[in-house]
């Protein structure tokens, strides 16, 4: 077990939402929002690859049985499911203006009064996002880096959907940045929150990796594929897979590093 990490496994996820909040804000801009595309096809294949090449394995060489770890897959794919169908977890890459053709208002009703809304889901969505990141790092220093880097990735497309919607609602750049900064705080509370729990009780730890690849897998199949599937051109097709192709490739060379790390 990897001990006495508290302190790295805060400052990663401190450093993850930095890095995903000023890269959301400037990708904001609508000069520089076509490069939110390919954004997240490297976060899908990233996601991909980080659950079934990383925290499944590790979940399964931490004791669970197939079964067992499977059951916990698929239990995690269905709370996600629900927490979503709720706006308690959420992802958003879509905004006015943008080619989806939402009925107008749209992003103003998804803000919610003073972008409130956004800033609970967000927060609860960045909270398990921290705790993911502990769990790895209860596993193994390289993992939690993997992991937090994976996390800092899927969520530029995410919060740069998010502030876009705020936004798109009305709301003044500068105080979009502010309530999307606060809600950037949950990722460091779960952070800290469950490493220090998965030291207490270490059995947790299995199931713990098994919902972090759910939620990894939740996010790509759900959310951020039909998201590019969006667009029928070919020769968008073939970018898109590329660079899907090489966020695997960035995690099968994270996959080359951790192989005989000790458990």
């Amino acid at each position: 077990m990897v001990e006495n990490h508290f302190v790295l496994v805060v400052v990663a996820a401190s450093v993850g939402t930095f890095i995903s909040l000023i890269a959301a804000a400037w990708l904001s801009f609508n000069s520089l929002s076509k490069l939110l595309d390919p954004m997240v096809s490297v976060s899908a294949g990233v996601l991909l690859g980080t659950a079934l090449l990383h925290l499944m394995p590790e979940s399964l060489d931490r004791g669970l049985d197939y079964h067992t770890a499977f059951r916990w897959l698929l239990a995690g794919l269905l709370l996600f499911f629900v927490l979503e169908k709720f706006s308690i977890w959420r992802h958003s890459h879509h905004h006015e203006h943008d080619g989806h053709h939402h009925e107008h208002g749209f992003d103003r009703r998804e803000a919610g009064k003073g972008g409130g809304l956004i800033v609970l889901g967000d927060a609860l969505h960045n909270f398990c996002d921290g705790v993911l990141i502990a769990s790895a790092f209860m596993v193994d220093v390289k993992l939690g880096l993997v992991t937090a880097v994976s996390v800092a990735l899927h969520e530029i497309p995410q919060q740069t959907g998010n502030f876009l919607v705020l936004l798109n609602a009305g709301i003044q750049r500068r105080k979009a940045f502010i309530l999307m900064s606060l809600a950037g705080l949950g990722a460091i509370l779960g952070a800290a929150l469950g490493y220090t729990l998965f030291q207490t009780i270490e059995t947790l730890l299995p199931y713990a990796l098994v919902l972090a690849a759910a939620s990894f897998l939740y996010v790509a199949v759900a959310d951020l594929i039909p998201h590019m599937q969006q667009r029928f051109r070919l020769k968008e097709g073939i970018s898109q897979f590329l660079f899907v192709l090489l966020g695997l490739g960035v995690v099968s060379f994270a996959s080359s590093l951790l192989h005989g790390h000790p458990h």
